[in-house]
């Protein structure tokens, strides 16, 4: 074979192996195929505002953005003439082109914004309707990336072997998880109905090892109860779909009981559907009233408001700690800034961002990051936080709750 010979089926195979990265363009300048329909999870939205206009195919990169793209072109395509020439193992095309992309929306730098792949989309979509196999709990992460226990999910396989609220995963099935992240842990603990996980957890200083049972989880978004001085008290545990309009039965029966005012409590209640408490916060609020401000990339403020007459009358107290997040921070923003409810507790998480899905036709998608929310007289949430009015601390050694005593005291 001659040089020029050579040299054109360099080229040939240099053209084909941009092809193998096109996807990576196609994110960068928002090609939208299919706008995902209206489902999200613990922390998002199912917002979409007129992203559906956008068309399959539509390049809104600048200049500057297209040479980008064309240097990690011409770079992934070096490295992939390294691999092809000197890598003595197998390629699975799928799993790099994933990792390329996921690779690729993490260094944005967004802790919200990801990549999902055709099987993360469809965990995502089950958990957002709060119908999932697992153990049963909900985690955090706190400063070093420790995947921290907020609370067993009641009746679940993790509450009834002994995973207590503030447990640290350090182990899965005999591998370390400390500082591994939520989601990394959260995959590792998954898996089939019937099947078994190891779990290491540190408390207060000590491992413990539990083998759970991995089942369908039963999520009780909502327990209530009658306390002294005809106060109802309501526990809501997340947003999941339909847990507003739960709420508002849980409610009419304790006033039906003789309820004369209401605690709600969002304590480690760490979110789920915007819409989900824009709808509780129809229930407290007369109609039209401002819930939400939301600001857009480009600086665009959208109010949402109240849409049906006001149902709950009764004084409020809502109970919040460090662990309630999103759509609970909204709930208790809206309510503090109206004067409707008092607040009381610790301060909250501080997640005041909203993320919108866009889906590609292969059934991936990318849950970007898309407008910042502040309650209705305009408080920043992100990174800040939900101040109570009263702030109470737990008295965690005598295990007496001193945030619901306060509350009833406030009611009394």
């Amino acid at each position: 074979m001659d040089q020029e010979e050579l040299e054109r089926e360099f080229e040939e195979e240099k053209a084909n192996l941009k092809v193998r990265f096109i996807l990576i363009t196609i994110f960068v300048a928002i090609v939208v195929a299919v706008i995902a329909s209206e489902v999200t999870m613990m922390y998002y939205t199912n917002r979409y505002g007129d992203l559906n206009k956008i068309e399959k195919g539509t390049v809104v990169a600048e200049n500057k953005r297209e040479k980008n793209i064309d240097v990690i072109a011409e770079t992934l395509t070096s490295f992939r003439e390294v691999i092809d020439r000197e890598f003595i193992g197998e390629i699975d095309e799928n799993k790099v082109l994933d990792e390329t992309i996921k690779g690729y929306v993490n260094g944005l730098g967004d802790e919200y914004s990801e990549y999902l792949t055709v099987e993360d989309w469809e965990e995502f979509q089950t958990v957002a309707l709060g119908n999932y196999v697992g153990i049963g709990i909900y985690m955090s992460t706190d400063k070093n990336d420790n995947v921290v226990v907020v609370e067993p999910i009641k009746e679940s396989p993790a509450e009834k072997v002994g995973i207590k609220a503030g447990d640290v995963i350090v182990g899965v099935n005999d591998e370390s998880v400390i500082g591994a992240g939520s989601e990394y842990v959260s995959n590792k603990i998954k898996g089939e109905e019937g099947t078994k996980v190891k779990v290491t957890i540190e408390r207060n200083g000590e491992y413990l090892d539990f083998d759970i049972e991995r089942k369908a989880i039963k999520v009780y978004h909502v327990e209530t109860e009658m306390l002294e001085n005809n106060i109802g008290y309501i526990s809501l545990a997340t947003f999941d779909e339909g847990c507003a309009e739960e709420f508002k039965k849980e409610y009419l029966e304790l006033k039906n009981e003789g309820a004369k005012k209401i605690i709600v409590d969002l304590r480690n209640n760490t979110g789920g559907l915007v819409e989900e408490a824009l709808s509780l916060l129809d229930l407290f609020l007369p109609k039209n009233t401002t819930t939400l401000v939301t600001v857009d990339s480009k600086g665009n403020k959208d109010y949402s408001k109240t849409k049906d007459p006001q149902l709950i009358t009764e004084d409020v107290v809502v109970l919040v700690n460090e662990y309630s997040a999103s759509a609970s921070e909204i709930v208790a923003g809206a309510l503090k800034d109206h004067k409707r409810a008092q607040v009381v507790g610790t301060k909250t998480y501080g997640k005041g961002v909203i993320q919108s899905v866009f889906m590609l036709e292969d059934g991936s998608a990318l849950k970007l990051t898309v407008e910042e929310y502040f309650t209705p007289k305009e408080v920043k949430i992100n990174k800040v936080g939900i101040e109570p009015n009263h702030t109470v601390e737990l008295d965690i050694e005598n295990q007496i709750d001193t945030q619901l005593n306060k509350a009833k005291e406030l009611l009394k």
